[in-house]
């Protein structure tokens, strides 16, 4: 493909490509030099799953890979102890390294269901980073002043509001900028709340003698909420790893006005498709038909045509006719044995934390062989073949 064609295509979906003209100098002299692009993206390892938000960025750079060029994934086994302040209002926890470890190993066995995993460079920025010398900190902190780090605008928020602001907060955007530095990237993609992030990568770049990266942000993806971004840290998430019938059900949860969003963002159908769904919608077709359309969409290209189908089918199944699912995970429990219900619920996975155990509950969402539950304080006395259910998606068998 010629060097406009793959411009074109590749800055198609793209929110920010900074500088414009210095993408498409790239490519040339790529092409010239016939060389590939060092193409970076960069995952922390904050939690256990890749979701649909993610994929964005993910699907642009496997863009790249398929015209040839060099993917390169940076895991933050270090930046991820410190924890990306974006968008943040307030200092998020480190986590461990035993955390960080089983996060690793379940992004790399997710990353590959849309990177070509032997075209890819997987690299953890704890090989560079662990090795900076307190004199290497502090000249990497010098090329950039607090005054433009306030700039940023959560920053900038929180400090007009007196919430706190730890110094290694400030520390997080100019060691993922010194990633670009390690890998020499030419171009770094990104959402648009990394947009800070992606720039001072430039800077930095330039700080070290060398030629700048191009930037691309993608647009964010709300979580099935509607409302904040679809993000681990606030379970409004779909991983592609979760179970097609979790995939379905979330699908089907979205507000009717993200349907197109998630079409266009979420899977490959062309413009003419979503011009179809588009006027669909118009016309007043329940939305409904539409998210099941793209529930099986999503699940086919992360599993199969056929999981799709039986995806539907279970979900009809449920929730129509009020059943429950036919393959229900199963857990052993030390039968007759008391448990504190709320943090069983957690210990379970059904839910994420007790304080989200204790809401479901308040919100009579929580039943024990179809019987609800409503005290936070029930002990549980464990049964065999006991069907715990949270919300309409999530089952556990007692075994």
């Amino acid at each position: 493909m010629n060097i406009d064609k793959q411009f074109k295509e590749l800055i198609k979906g793209c929110e920010d490509v900074l500088p414009t003209n210095a993408l498409k100098e790239k490519l040339s002299l790529a092409q010239k030099e016939k060389r590939p692009l060092r193409v970076k993206l960069g995952i922390d390892a904050s939690g256990p799953d890749v979701h649909l938000g993610f994929t964005i960025p993910l699907r642009k750079l496997k863009q790249f890979q398929d015209f040839g060029h060099t993917a390169i994934l940076i895991i933050g086994d270090f930046t991820g102890k410190i924890g990306d302040p974006s968008g943040k209002n307030k200092t998020r926890p480190q986590l461990t390294d035993e955390q960080i470890e089983k996060n690793i190993i379940n992004y790399k066995k997710q990353v590959f269901k849309i990177l070509d995993k032997e075209k890819t460079i997987i690299r953890f920025n704890g090989e560079w980073l662990d090795k900076l010398s307190p004199k290497d900190i502090v000249k990497l902190t010098s090329k950039f002043t607090v005054a433009r780090m306030l700039e940023r605008d959560y920053f900038h928020k929180r400090y007009q509001e007196g919430i706190a602001i730890s110094i290694h907060e400030f520390l997080y955007p100019l060691f993922q900028a010194y990633d670009s530095v390690a890998i020499e990237a030419d171009i770094e993609l990104g959402g648009t709340d990394q947009k800070f992030n992606l720039l001072l990568g430039r800077t930095i770049q330039e700080e070290y003698g060398m030629k700048p990266q191009v930037i691309m942000t993608m647009p964010i993806l709300e979580g099935i909420d509607g409302i904040k971004k679809m993000s681990k840290s606030y379970g409004n998430y779909i991983g592609i790893t979760h179970t097609p019938a979790e995939i379905f059900g979330k699908t089907m949860s979205i507000p009717d006005t993200l349907i197109l969003k998630y079409f266009r963002m979420t899977t490959d159908i062309s413009e003419n498709d979503i011009t179809d769904i588009k006027n669909r919608l118009e016309k007043g077709e329940n939305p409904r038909n539409l998210k099941v359309e793209l529930a099986k969409c999503i699940i086919t290209m992360y599993y199969s045509e056929e999981e799709a189908e039986n995806a539907e089918n279970e979900f009809n199944r449920i929730f129509t006719k009020g059943g429950t699912p036919d393959n229900i995970p199963e857990k052993k429990l030390e039968q007759k044995k008391e448990y504190p219900f709320l943090s069983l619920l957690n210990d379970l996975d059904l839910t994420e934390s007790n304080s989200q155990s204790r809401r479901m509950i308040k919100q009579g969402a929580v039943k024990i062989n179809g019987q609800r539950i409503d005290d936070a304080n029930y002990i549980y006395i464990a049964k065999k073949d006991d069907i715990i259910q949270v919300g309409k998606r999530k089952f556990i068998k007692i075994i």
